[in-house]
């Protein structure tokens, strides 16, 4: 099967939201009792309500098999911040917020290629993500990807400890 991507971005937010909702419920189920991943619609609604709000969905036929999402950074709340030594001269930064593929379609190069559609072409210089500390091979993973482990932050008191990692977006 063929998968597509399409990109969206805030004002579709109204038309994608409950696939996000969808795929999310899929991608969770296992974890869909703890409290931090209950909060997933307001992530979206967070994100979503930026002007700068960038997302793509991969299709196979009608069904969305997986998603990734976010937005640039405001200048001076970059998720890098207090985790560099000197802030980089240019210090544009695309916030990948999120990156979530159905089981089914897991292992199969599609992380990978909605990462890079998200990516692609964006005027940003910086990317930078987060990954749960629990999840090591994720981050090793990322790591593959280009990224580099920069700090540890726990936005949240009910959120996980994240591995804030961080790359050249081009």
């Amino acid at each position: 099967m063929t998968t597509e991507i399409k990109h969206y971005g805030h004002t579709d937010l109204g038309d994608i939201r409950q696939t996000l909702l969808d795929v999310h419920e899929d991608a969770y189920a296992d974890r869909r009792h703890e409290e931090f991943v209950q909060r997933f619609p307001w992530f979206v609604d967070h994100w979503g309500a930026n002007p700068g709000f960038s997302c793509v969905i991969a299709w196979e036929q009608e069904v969305p098999v997986g998603f990734s999402y976010g937005a640039p950074a405001t200048p001076g709340r970059e998720w890098w911040q207090g985790h560099l030594e000197t802030t980089p001269p240019e210090s544009s930064t695309f916030s990948v917020s999120e990156l979530m593929v159905r089981p089914k379609w897991r292992k199969t190069g599609l992380g990978p290629r909605l990462h890079d559609a998200l990516l692609s072409g964006r005027p940003e210089t910086w990317a930078v993500l987060t990954v749960d500390t629990k999840r090591p091979r994720l981050q090793a993973m990322y790591e593959g990807w280009g990224y580099r482990k920069i700090g540890q932050n726990q936005p949240f008191a009910d959120s996980p400890v994240y591995a804030v990692m961080m790359k050249a977006a081009s």
